[in-house]
């Protein structure tokens, strides 16, 4: 794969899964909407990520961490930074029960939402980034 291909790659991935999440949302399916909130977020870095290397992007979900091997966690907004740090928490896919019984239970549709915008707004950012690599 060249690296264009790398990046669109990564960056079909992540509108896939902003597509997938506000259809959980609507299907009231509120864990794994925030689950792919934090896929969008996750994809889109590693989308990034390739951009400017010709390496494979890290086998990590930490999203901070990705930001930062990206080099550009201090680039972005402290909004963005909490964002981020709110997003972090629903990569539940590996998660016990109990955490996963917790997580639910704070998220409300009002929050998916907010939380859907605040995914579209960062992957719209790190897409104008990407385009400012090219």
């Amino acid at each position: 794969m060249t690296k264009e291909e790398k990046v669109q790659y990564w960056t079909d991935l992540s509108d896939r899964e902003l597509a997938t999440a506000e259809l959980l949302v609507k299907g009231k399916q509120y864990l794994w909407a925030g689950f792919m909130c934090h896929q969008v977020i996750e994809k889109i870095f590693k989308a990034y990520y390739s951009a400017l290397t010709d390496e494979t992007p890290p086998f990590i979900h930490d999203l901070r961490l990705l930001a930062v091997k990206a080099d550009f966690w201090q680039y972005m907004t402290d909004e963005q930074q909490t964002q981020i740090r709110e997003i972090m928490p629903l990569q539940i896919e590996a998660r016990y029960p109990e955490y996963k019984d917790m997580i639910a239970a704070s998220l409300t549709k009002e929050r998916l939402e907010q939380i859907i915008v605040n995914t579209k707004q960062l992957q719209q950012w790190t897409k104008s980034r990407i385009l400012s690599v090219k």
